[in-house]
């Protein structure tokens, strides 16, 4: 069928073939556009530490981001998750962002704890290397000479964004979500 032939067709031509789909109001169109245009990333979060360039926050009126926050904060639905990027071939992303939380609230040996995480998940030749561009790699590498609690933030905001925009989507249609979701329904509180 070409494709002019088909975009003349009105929704009121064929609204008998499906009885069930209602038509959206014109607000819930114009709303939506207006959301996918949030900042992700707002400058609420403060750190002690000055040698930080960025002040992250994980906090914002995105509904995937909410939920991403609530995976990652609760250990049943951040399992379920990293049990999903595991089938995915990417739990690297998820064990590295947690990597990088315990070393932001670490307060002994920075330099060791540093070095590790830059070993496993950054370096080029890493056993789970993650996603980052080269100069994000440099930063990262040359932050290592004296390392401060901020080093991965960069990186960290990168995986992180990666995995809100990637995996979140097909994590909320995967069956380990969506049964884990069932077992919170049913679960009585006396």
């Amino acid at each position: 069928m070409p494709k002019l032939l088909f975009s003349k067709i009105w929704f009121s031509d064929i609204k008998d073939l499906f009885p069930n789909v209602q038509r959206p109001r014109r607000i819930d169109i114009v709303l939506s556009r207006t959301r996918r245009n949030y900042n992700i990333w707002s400058s609420g979060q403060k750190f002690n530490d000055e040698a930080c360039p960025s002040n992250l926050s994980w906090k914002t009126d995105h509904k995937l981001d909410l939920s991403l926050e609530k995976w990652l904060k609760d250990k049943r639905y951040r399992a379920a998750f990293r049990s999903f990027l595991e089938s995915e071939f990417s739990e690297e992303n998820i064990d590295f962002w947690l990597a990088c939380e315990d070393f932001r609230s670490a307060s002994d040996d920075l330099k060791w704890r540093a070095e590790k995480i830059y070993e496993e998940f950054v370096k080029p030749t890493a056993c789970r290397e993650i996603n980052v561009d080269h100069s994000v790699r440099e930063k990262i590498q040359e932050s290592l000479k004296k390392p401060s609690h901020c080093c991965f933030d960069e990186a960290q905001k990168h995986v992180y964004l990666l995995m809100l925009r990637d995996s979140c989507p097909r994590f909320l249609h995967s069956d380990a979500y969506l049964s884990l979701k069932r077992k919170s329904r049913t679960h009585w509180y006396i």
